[in-house]
């Protein structure tokens, strides 16, 4: 059986009030990475509310289904991150974060407030279609090593296995309404790199008997940048910054060792494992050769985030009919990063963008800063097209 858009929307409007109280709830309580205990317990709650079962997984993750008429024939999944991050919050609203110190600054709020939504829409029109959604609200998405990975690591893939996968999420760049897809790449693998370069400390006046470890680091910050400049295809975006450099000494006083953190960043994992070998041979070869040594640390981050184009153009053509075309629009590469990668590389899947952003209220701050928030019309948008795109998925 067809299900209408028009009935999607109608649902759709009609949730979207609770939807918003979710939403509000959420952001009030949040709670940091692998910590969201109260977050899972509140989204059990809800789910037990419109009769869906829930279990936990992950610790501080929940997985439940819905299982439509001929459950087996396909299964799909929808994602939603839960956790929070470490900023104090300067928004003056209602629904002001409770937890000092402690905000829903990435949206994580709106993701999983929006599943849940999608969640009630799909549970009502159970009987009218084919299949089963699998609901992940997954733990830890801002931390390494993601709570994606260890979801996977759990089975969350497993019994039943989806065969796609949808992830969607705030874009404050696009005006609430709207709705942003690219296939193929789209995110950047996130690597941290954490080096200590190590000389002989003295005083500042007296630079022939010290092995200066602050002017090694100059040296080696600069010559770093051809290993994306020099080495890497034009072809493949990379990206190579240092954003922390920590020097104990004074003005007269050269320290024994500078510590430097950076990130690491591309979309091709063969090229990804090479730069890291590369940092390594330069960053001791250079130390080395003025004096110094260095100890070098590369965490293996998250993984290039590449949407399969089958799901994508499903996803995007039902977007654009159930939104309209102007309201849909192509995104460019990202070079953040993001957990939901992990799930990527395992089934096909898309991971899309909501826009959130209405200029007339003046909300317009981005991502991971104190004044972020979101036009919460945005919230019906999201529930009404994700079960729209979960039907859509279905059925291809």
């Amino acid at each position: 059986m067809l299900i209408a858009i028009d009935k999607i929307k109608q649902l759709a409007k009609a949730y979207a009030p609770d939807t918003v109280q979710v939403r509000r709830h959420i952001h009030a309580n949040p709670e940091l990475s692998f910590e969201e205990y109260n977050t899972a317990a509140y989204v059990k709650q809800v789910l037990e509310q419109y009769c869906i079962e829930a279990e936990s997984m992950a610790n501080t993750g929940v997985v439940a289904l819905i299982r439509g008429k001929n459950p087996e024939k396909k299964t799909i999944a929808l994602r939603a991150d839960m956790d929070a991050l470490p900023i104090v919050e300067a928004n003056e609203v209602g629904y002001r974060s409770k937890n000092e110190g402690v905000m829903h600054a990435c949206g994580h709020d709106v993701h999983t407030a929006s599943v849940l939504g999608t969640a009630r829409i799909l549970q009502d029109l159970r009987d009218e279609f084919e299949g089963t959604v699998k609901l992940v609200f997954q733990p830890g998405e801002e931390k390494f090593p993601g709570g994606a990975s260890i979801m996977i690591k759990e089975g969350v893939l497993q019994n039943p296995a989806p065969e796609s996968m949808i992830g969607q999420h705030v874009f404050p760049m696009l005006s609430a309404g709207k709705v942003g897809f690219r296939s193929g790449m789209y995110m950047a693998s996130a690597d941290e790199i954490y080096i200590t370069v190590k000389g002989k400390g003295g005083h500042a006046a007296m630079p022939e008997m010290n092995i200066d470890p602050v002017l090694i680091s100059a040296h080696l910050i600069v010559a770093l940048q051809q290993i994306v400049s020099r080495h890497a295809s034009p072809k493949v975006p990379s990206v190579l910054s240092f954003g922390k450099i920590e020097a104990k000494g004074a003005t007269n006083v050269i320290p024994n060792e500078v510590k430097i953190e950076g990130t690491f960043r591309t979309m091709n994992e063969v090229w990804r494992k090479e730069a890291h070998q590369k940092i390594k041979k330069l960053a001791e070869g250079l130390c080395e050769s003025m004096g110094g040594s260095c100890d070098i640390d590369i965490k293996f981050g998250y993984p290039f985030l590449q949407n399969d184009p089958q799901v994508t153009g499903v996803a995007r053509k039902a977007a654009v009919a159930y939104l309209g075309e102007e309201n849909v629009v192509d995104l460019d590469l990202w070079m953040g990063a993001e957990d939901f990668a992990y799930y990527t590389q395992q089934v096909p899947a898309c991971f899309y963008r909501l826009g959130t952003r209405n200029e007339e209220r003046g909300i317009t701050s981005g991502v991971h800063t104190p004044t972020f928030n979101i036009d919460e019309a945005a919230l019906e948008t999201g529930i009404g097209l994700m079960a729209w795109v979960a039907l859509q998925e279905l059925t291809a």
